[in-house]
Formats: structure tokens, sequence, C-alpha cells
């Protein structure tokens, strides 16, 4: 698939990245080795850390916004005051499992499928199952998160695909969907570590993320395809998240893993999150 991010290198706390043709050093807590080529980093476009506060260096030498192609998707970055640009490349991987797995399913099923993404942030994964033709619903509990995928759709030519975009609380949301019978062939989900839903409502993971999986248990399909759970919360590593799913899927096959920015074969991955999924059959 096209893609136009890599990581260049880590190190000493620190990620260097380029997206299209901008070079971002940005913090990263869990590079604790010592960078392999220190010379790399005197290319950054701009830089940010969290040094007595958020605080970018070189900002001005960014675009207010650029597009850049990333797992196949093309996403519109923006620096944000928190040092975010409105992509996590570490996910690139998934949309591109997303992609090929619901290809591939609803050639099998002759039917198009159902695909619902929480807490989907700008819609990397979103606008990747409607590549492959699933019927979206994108929920976000933040309206400016949701104008901006539904931006990233435009930009994909996919502003008239089948995508509902919902402004809510992820909870309320599902306990409304199960109300109605409403129910979907695939599900993913990255839950934060704290949030806030539509109205203030308050997530926290430890408490609610069970609540959560039973409810994406009850939506599910007769006959679904697959429960992907993603987590950048620190002590939820892959087999935790695999137990998770586990308690709340018979059968099936449960796969994991971490999810990983990477470069050039010779420049170290660096985990960042991680993954695990439940496939049907």
């Amino acid at each position: 698939m096209p893609n136009e991010y890599e990581l260049l290198d880590s190190g000493h706390g620190k990620k260097l990245e380029r997206f299209g043709d901008m070079v971002l050093e940005r913090p990263c807590a869990q590079a604790v080795w010592t960078p392999k080529n220190p010379g790399l980093w005197e290319s950054a476009t701009a830089r940010f850390d969290r040094a007595g506060g958020h605080n970018w260096q070189g900002r001005g030498q960014l675009s207010k916004a650029w597009n850049v192609e990333i797992g196949g998707v093309l996403m519109k970055l923006s620096a944000t005051d928190f040092g975010h640009l409105g992509v996590f490349p570490e996910t690139r991987a998934l949309w591109e499992w997303i992609r090929t797995t619901l290809l591939a399913e609803k050639s099998r099923r002759h039917r198009d499928l159902k695909f619902l993404n929480l807490f989907a942030y700008s819609g990397g994964a979103t606008l990747a199952a409607a590549q492959a033709g699933a019927h979206c619903c994108h929920l976000d509990a933040s309206k400016g998160m949701v104008d901006w995928a539904r931006e990233n759709a435009q930009l994909n030519h996919l502003q008239n695909a089948p995508i509902r975009w919902i402004v809510d609380d992820v909870i309320k949301f599902l306990r409304r969907e199960v109300k109605r019978g409403n129910q979907y062939d695939a599900v993913l989900l990255d839950p934060p570590s704290f949030g806030r839903g539509k109205k203030g409502e308050l997530y926290k993971i430890e408490e609610s993320l069970m609540t959560t999986l039973d409810l994406v248990h009850q939506v599910l399909s007769a006959d679904p395809c697959f429960v992907l759970l993603t987590s950048h919360t620190p002590g939820f590593s892959p087999i935790v998240l695999s137990n998770l799913l586990r308690q709340y899927n018979a059968g099936g096959t449960i796969e994991h893993g971490e999810m990983l920015l990477a470069g050039a074969a010779e420049v170290m991955d660096l985990p960042n999150g991680n993954w695990a999924r439940w496939i049907n059959g």
C-alpha cells in the first residue's frame, strides 16, 4: 500500500519520524536506547517537547495542514498543541488488515458488511473499511475529530460512501443500538486510558472497558467477522487484551501483538501500543 510515513530513528526518549516532506522529533518514553543515527536528527523540520509544558520548536516551518498517504489512506495532518498530528501511524498495519479481511469476507459472503469503529479519532480505520466496501459507523465523542474524519473521507473520494458519522458517548450509543436491534459484522475499539463523552461522561478504561466489551458482544451479528481491540494504556499488554476478548467471544481464533512504528530495514522498530483480535471461524 502507498505510504509516506517512516520512522527514521529513535532513542533518548524521543522519536524522529517523516510524514511526507515533514520530519518531526517528538517525545517517546519507551525509546530508552541510544539513537543509531545522531546526525540525522538535525534534519528535523520541527520539534515538540513537554519540558515545562507543551512546546513546539519550529512549528512555523510546518504547513497549517498537509496531506500524507499512510497505509493506503490519505490523511490530513496538522500539528496540535498537545503534539499530536491527527494520525497514529502505528495503526496502519491494522488498517491494511481490516481492508483485506473485509474484502475477503464480502467476497465470500456475497453481501455488504457492517463495520463499527468506536473511539474512531480521525478515521483511518473507518476509511480503510469503506475502501473494502463496508457500510461503516464512525463514532467519537469529539465533534472536532468527527469533522476531521469527514474531511479525510472527502480526501479519499469517500464522501458519498455509506458511513454514519456519530458524535456520542460510546456506552450510551451502544446501549441504544442494543435496544434498536442494530448489529455489526466487525468492530474496532480503541478505548482511551481516560476520556470524556459528548456531555462530559467519564470514561476510565479500568472501570468502563468490561461494560463496553459486553455491549459490543451484544451488537455483533449472528455470524460476525471479527472484534479488534487496541490500547495505548500502560499495563494493557497483548495478553491482557486477549484475555478480555476471550471472556466475551467463544470459539474462533484470538491473535495479539504490538503496534509498531517502523521504517527502513536498518531502523529499529518502536513499539507504541498493543492489539488483540478475535476472528470468527
